[in-house]
């Protein structure tokens, strides 16, 4: 257990706080274990009828995703502790995903990686005109996990085969717009709708005193600053293959699709490919279990890729933005470069035990 996750029970609610603010709530090993366990009691408690999923007071973000500077440290070795990361992280999701009591995330802040999987998978999700969502894996060559393969194809469109791709950031109401929050409020009522939650009675019918909670303190969702880019979208980002999606958007000759391509090939071109195989595998996929067991594959092998090694020396560890890619064209990357990462791990699979 940690103290980089804070947790009680009080008045029928349980409080998940993330405490690690000098890392914008970056998730490790230890959080996600802390995270899970208490999880599994208050689904079981009948006395939890609630969860609520915050950062501390006064600190920035609400996660910025996993601890990446680890992930890079063990796959420059022998992998096992990114792999036991991703195992309990995976496993943590599936049981958000799966808590059969109102789970609300405050997603005040940078809610990106692995803070998207604490709270897209919850019921009851909550942006503010702070909060900044992204899947950038793309950029440091690792892949939109976290669940990214289930809810990612099941928002509108390709919206989310964009977000995957060039890993694209919603702002603020957008997140909402985009059905990756639920509901919208502004930062200021934060406060005012915990005191509501922890004065209420949740004891008969919990999701149903939220509803009425937040309906009276959440505001409008406007139109997304997204949607006149929509038919672009849809249509560009449609199909398997990676190259085809960046010559529609040369093709299609808007400043906007022109700079969407520009930003594709600054992405690593095997983990471009490999995440579009993801968000289409992912958006067959019966069960979310099955999703999961399919992104821990990849994730078993990408953190010992050289593309993920030399993406993060590039973003978080010499920052020089300039990582070389290997291969460095979409072109270059074959079919058989992105099955590998598709391949059973026969006893090595993950299990949800």
């Amino acid at each position: 257990m940690t103290d980089s996750v804070l947790t009680k029970t009080e008045g029928g609610v349980g409080y998940l706080t993330l405490n690690r603010p000098e890392a914008l709530h970056a998730l490790n090993f230890d959080m996600c274990e802390t995270i899970l366990a208490a999880l599994r009691v208050w689904a079981q408690d009948p006395a939890v009828h609630l969860v609520v999923i915050d950062h501390a007071d006064g600190s920035r973000g609400f996660c910025a995703g996993g601890d990446i500077a680890m992930l890079r440290e063990s796959g420059m070795s022998d992998g096992k502790q990114a792999r036991a990361f991703f195992a309990e992280e995976y496993r943590m999701n599936a049981v958000i995903k799966a808590f059969p009591k109102p789970y609300l995330s405050l997603m005040d802040g940078v809610t990106m990686g692995g803070g998207v999987g604490l709270s897209v998978h919850g019921s009851h999700r909550v942006a503010t005109e702070r909060t900044l969502f992204a899947m950038p894996e793309t950029g440091i060559g690792l892949f939109p996990d976290v669940g990214g393969g289930w809810f990612l194809p099941r928002l509108r469109g390709e919206l989310g085969t964009w977000l995957a791709l060039t890993g694209a950031r919603l702002k603020g109401a957008d997140v909402a717009a985009a059905r990756v929050a639920t509901h919208f409020l502004p930062s200021e009522l934060i406060p005012n709708l915990k005191l509501q939650i922890a004065e209420a009675d949740f004891s008969a019918g919990a999701a149903e005193m939220l509803g009425e909670i937040l309906s009276r303190l959440t505001h409008t969702i406007p139109m997304g600053s997204f949607e006149t880019h929509m038919e672009t979208i849809n249509t560009c980002f449609a199909g398997d293959r990676a190259e085809a999606i960046v010559a529609a958007l040369e093709a299609e000759g808007s400043e906007w699709a022109t700079q969407q391509a520009e930003t594709l090939r600054t992405k690593s071109p095997e983990t471009v490919k490999v995440a579009l195989r993801q968000v289409r595998e992912g958006g067959a996929c019966e069960t979310f279990e099955d999703n999961m067991r399919m992104e821990y594959r990849i994730g078993w092998r990408k953190v010992q890729s050289s593309d993920f090694l030399e993406g993060v020396r590039a973003v978080i560890i010499d920052k020089d933005h300039a990582p070389k890619w290997s291969p460095d064209t979409l072109e270059g990357v074959t079919d058989l470069d992105v099955a590998k990462y598709f391949e059973p791990l026969g006893e090595n699979e993950l299990s949800f035990d």
